[in-house]
Order: C-alpha cells, then structure tokens, then sequence
C-alpha cells in the first residue's frame, strides 16, 4: 500500500508540473518565437521585469541556438503537457512511459547548455552580452535555481519511468 500511496504522490506532482507548464510555456517562453501583437502588454511587461531583474539573457535576447529550444517546446512539448497532465492525474496510465521518457531525455538535454551558459559565460562589458546577464555568483546561482525544476523534475520523471516497477513492468501476452 506504500509504494502505491507514493507512486500516486509522484503522479500528481507530475500532474501540477505539467499542467502549470502549459501556462510558463504559452505566456513567457513563447513571446520569444511568437508575433509581439499575439501578448497584451501586461504579459510582455512581465516578461521584461523579470528579464530584468532576473538577469536573464536568454529570455531577452534570445540567441538562436535558445529559439532552436522555444521551437522544440512549442512543437513537441507544448502538445504533450495536457496530455501528460491527464495521465498522471488519472494515475496508473501505464501508456505514458515511453512519452515521458522521451520527453524527459530531451528536456534534461536541452537545460544542460542553459545551465551551463548561466554558470560559465562571460557576461562582462568587453563581451557580446555588453554587460547583460548574471555578473555575480549570487545572480548566476539565483538564475540556475529558478530554471533548476526544469531540469530537476525531469529527471525525477525519467528515474521514476524506468525504475518504478509499475511503469517497467512489461506485459506478458500470450501469442495466439
């Protein structure tokens, strides 16, 4: 009874991560791929704020290798949260292993360079960023730590997928 009372935990958490993704990804990430007119001002005014006081370069300036990420989240991953969402909440759908893993892969994938490019580029005024982005370790650390979930998380989910027993069971059919 346990470990079906904390597979469940799991699914719901599951459930609450992607169902708020579908919010993040539709009103902040994609103002970077999507026309300007599609966002009310507010929705671009906090963006911009928290661009700002966040020193995040990436959801200012939007390198193209960032965009390349934006279109991937809108294509794949922005279908797949509702989905997702449904899954884990309902529990015991043991259909959505392969998508999550997928999903999971790709997404820890894709956090590794932005994490990396938090920690270790050159944000000083003699560099391309000309003086944006995080220039002390607390501004780099408080920027990892506010993308960290989405790196955390899905791990967890790929770890949870390929380990948990219910959902690495196979299915043992008879063949007619």
């Amino acid at each position: 009874m346990g470990a079906v009372r904390a597979r469940r935990c799991l699914e719901y958490l599951m459930g609450f991560y992607f169902l708020s993704h579908i919010p993040i990804t539709l009103f902040l990430d994609l103002q970077g791929l999507l026309p300007r007119e599609l966002y009310p001002d507010q929705v671009r005014n906090l963006l911009q704020w928290y661009s700002t006081e966040f020193k995040d370069y990436l959801m200012e300036d939007r390198p193209m290798w960032f965009r390349s990420f934006l279109v991937c989240e809108l294509v794949f991953q922005l279908p797949f949260f509702p989905i997702a969402a449904y899954a884990f909440f309902k529990g015991s759908c043991r259909w959505i292993r392969t998508p999550a893993v997928i999903y999971s892969v790709h997404t820890v994938t894709t956090l590794i360079p932005i994490l990396a490019s938090f920690l270790f580029d050159d944000f000083s005024k003699t560099s391309h960023f000309r003086g944006r982005g995080p220039q002390t370790l607390s501004e780099r650390l408080t920027l990892v730590s506010i993308y960290a979930p989405y790196l955390l998380i899905p791990l967890t989910l790929l770890l949870f997928m390929l380990r948990n027993p219910y959902y690495n069971h196979e299915d043992k059919r008879k063949k007619k």
